[in-house]
């Protein structure tokens, strides 16, 4: 068997499809979880390079292999070769994925991912074919993985209990055979941090490529760069933020506390309001063609009610019916993963509540563009037989 000799970069490779928000072209800088490449090769053993480094919170690595999870490897600082495969049968075609499982680590300015390039011999790269849909998500520590790795008891927050693999985001991207990006941040919100930060709020950052990041380096490596979303323009953005503004709100009133300046709780879901009216602003004048959702529930349903009213309402008063809110199914004590967070089962439940709400929604891409489509035939009766 022919050894690999030499590190290919992913610029020079047309055939392999990057993931996520990412910056530069013959190093791959990778930020978001879930953020990655992804490709088809041929030969019968393969290795990725990449560059790593932090201070608090290791980079970990998930890799796939033909639509299953194979390897799932912590990075050392600096330099990794990590073998993908080796011995497979020469000239079959293996559909790979390698993906970030850890989330921008903003509290971590060390915190680094590079795939500098695929190390191979025997095989070739073939061409992927062309994803169904284009996803986008939004969120915080549920969107992020956080507690789906890891028993019911684990309490530590560490990077090895993160995974962008055990996501509802992935799993509904594979559902539904669509390329996805992921914008999220554990314990970030719409209007405040779970501690009642109000610099922890995802809304001033999602232009960026990854504004959240912190530090001279993620600054020379562009992630405060505007993002360019006219090169990838999603079919759907899905959202599911509030959870954390409804954790601090909660607390302050619960201690008799001032929140935002003001212990009335008409005022702050006026806050509120205004902020996820905003937000929506922002996404629709980013997105103009996408069906935006906005989910929320999948820990307690504080404020239900106001987030809800606050996305049909603004709507309505924009005639914007590509704007939609989903009521998420809570966890429970059978779907609790760690540190108190949806685990796998939590997000497998989840994740086909939104794959079935997706696929009424874009359907009508089908009809409009008469493509041959193999979603079941109730949302042909939903559309064509109203």
């Amino acid at each position: 068997m022919e050894q690999p000799t030499k590190t290919v970069s992913v610029a020079a490779l047309p055939q392999v499809r990057v993931l996520g928000r990412t910056t530069g072209t013959d190093v791959v800088n990778l930020f978001w979880t879930g953020s990655g490449i992804e490709f088809i090769y041929t030969g019968s053993e393969l290795q990725v390079e990449v560059n790593a480094d932090y201070d608090a919170y290791e980079p970990w690595l998930a890799v796939e292999l033909n639509g299953v999870q194979i390897s799932r490897v912590p990075l050392n600082k600096g330099k990794n070769e990590v073998c993908l495969f080796r011995g497979m049968t020469v000239g079959k075609p293996k559909h790979v994925r390698i993906l970030k499982e850890v989330q921008a680590m903003h509290q971590d300015p060390g915190h680094l991912l590079q795939i500098v390039g695929l190390q191979y011999a025997d095989g070739e790269f073939l061409q992927l074919p062309e994803p169904k849909y284009r996803l986008e998500f939004v969120g915080d520590s549920i969107t992020s993985g956080e507690g789906t790795v890891g028993d019911a008891c684990e309490e530590d927050w560490i990077s090895a209990f993160f995974s962008a693999v055990n996501t509802y985001p992935c799993m509904v991207a594979d559902a539904l055979s669509a390329e996805y990006r992921v914008v999220s941040q554990s314990g970030w919100g719409i209007v405040t941090g779970w501690d009642g930060n109000v610099e922890n709020k995802i809304p001033p950052f999602y232009t960026q490529v990854c504004g959240l990041l912190t530090g001279e380096r993620n600054a020379s490596l562009g992630a405060l760069e505007d993002y360019d979303f006219e090169a990838w323009q999603p079919d759907a953005v899905i959202i599911n933020l509030g959870t954390n503004d409804a954790t601090a709100i909660q607390s302050a009133a619960e201690l008799g506390q001032e929140w935002a300046g003001t212990r009335d709780i008409e005022e702050v879901k006026e806050i509120l309001t205004t902020a996820i009216c905003d937000f929506l602003k922002v996404v629709r004048n980013s997105n103009p063609t996408a069906q935006i959702i906005w989910g929320y529930g999948m820990l307690g349903d504080n404020f239900l009610s106001v987030i809800r009213e606050a996305v049909e309402g603004y709507a309505k008063q924009t005639a914007d019916s590509r704007i939609h809110f989903l009521h998420l199914p809570d966890t429970t004590p059978d779907t609790v993963g760690s540190r108190l967070h949806p685990g796998v089962k939590a997000h497998q439940i989840t994740a086909k509540e939104i794959e079935t709400y997706l696929q009424a929604l874009l359907w009508k891409k089908f009809i409009i563009s008469e493509e041959k489509c193999d979603v079941k035939c109730v949302n042909c009766a939903l559309y064509c037989n109203p």
